[in-house]
């Protein structure tokens, strides 16, 4: 004779699974009048015939007829006596919150950017859900897999999160240079988005987070390119701050290499930038405008290069900076 089941309850250590059913196997001999205990955390779903009959909350049930109107009590007395059995299913569903159910973009999304054309993008985050309606989710859900946890229920998810982003980044965002201030609106508007789809299996969303919006690593060389050229500013005023620290760095260590070339070199290059510097800052404090000098031509092109040849080798102007302005005399030959 089969082991009649006496006590359904459940409980979860992982803290990981949504749905579990009692029995593993399925339908099985229950004996009337057993002991079903529910936690508060928790509701049980109870099959019989393949359809829910009740739905017990938070409490100690006794399996019986006036407990479950739809179970005639059915006594067979030659085997069981009046502790007759009868064959069902319970599925327990946790209703706790589940925290940090992480999601993702498994392929990029393509996005057209104002400024940089064709962009694709990767977009992570974290959400919180809650089971609200335990016959829906089982019903349109877990179906009926004995065991169902968060990580079953991922890829659904992330698939709904990522269809309705896509159409949100491209709304909400022009460029990806505005993306970081944009990360809240992306995120509340997504949330909004989702919200139904989420209801319609029984499930709600709690949180939902945008943790990053990330483009291709050439894209973000432009973009850290970009930055570089904004931070730089005036460009004339950039070279006059390099060429005195280049100074001030030499004056510090006089017995140097950088010191004694400077010695030699300072009538080279600073013979010919040191006056036109100085008539500008004295302008600038009296606010009066000083008018570009113009670009030398002829044998003072050469001179003019022969002295950025003399800065090149202080340090004081770059290679890249050298040949730029080494281009641009050259036009005046």
């Amino acid at each position: 004779m089969a082991a009649l089941m006496e006590v359904l309850e459940f409980l979860d250590d992982s803290g990981s699974v949504m749905v579990k059913r009692l029995p593993d196997n399925g339908p099985a001999e229950i004996k009337w009048g057993a002991q079903l205990t529910v936690r508060e955390s928790q509701e049980a779903v109870f099959f019989r015939d393949g359809q829910i009959v009740d739905i017990f909350t938070t409490g100690r049930h006794l399996l019986e007829t006036k407990n479950i109107p739809g179970i005639g009590k059915w006594v067979t007395s030659f085997a069981y006596g009046p502790n007759s059995p009868f064959r069902a299913e319970v599925y327990f569903v946790n209703k706790k919150l589940f925290t940090n159910l992480k999601w993702g973009t498994a392929e990029p999304i393509l996005f057209r950017d104002s400024e940089l054309k064709m962009v694709r993008l990767r977009s992570f985050g974290i959400s919180s859900i809650q089971i609200t309606d335990s016959r829906k989710f089982v019903n349109e859900i877990v179906g009926t897999m004995g065991l169902y946890r968060d990580e079953n229920i991922a890829d659904y998810l992330k698939n709904i999160i990522v269809s309705k982003l896509t159409t949100i980044i491209g709304a909400t965002i022009k460029t990806v240079l505005e993306m970081p201030v944009s990360f809240q609106e992306i995120g509340e508007a997504t949330k909004l988005a989702i919200k139904d789809d989420f209801e319609k299996i029984g499930v709600s969303l709690h949180d939902f987070y945008v943790n990053s919006i990330s483009v291709p690593d050439e894209v973000q060389k432009m973009v850290d390119e970009r930055s570089r050229m904004s931070a730089v500013g005036n460009m004339d005023e950039f070279m006059k701050y390099k060429m005195a620290m280049s100074i001030e760095d030499s004056a510090q260590n006089p017995n140097g290499t950088g010191g004694q070339a400077m010695s030699s070199g300072l009538g080279l290059g600073m013979g010919f930038m040191m006056p036109q510097m100085v008539q500008q800052a004295m302008a600038s404090m009296s606010g009066q405008t000083v008018q570009p000098q113009p670009v030398p031509s002829g044998e003072s092109a050469i001179e003019k290069l022969k002295e950025l040849k003399g800065l090149l080798d202080l340090g004081i102007l770059t290679q890249a900076e050298f040949e730029q302005k080494k281009a641009k005399l050259l036009e005046q030959i």
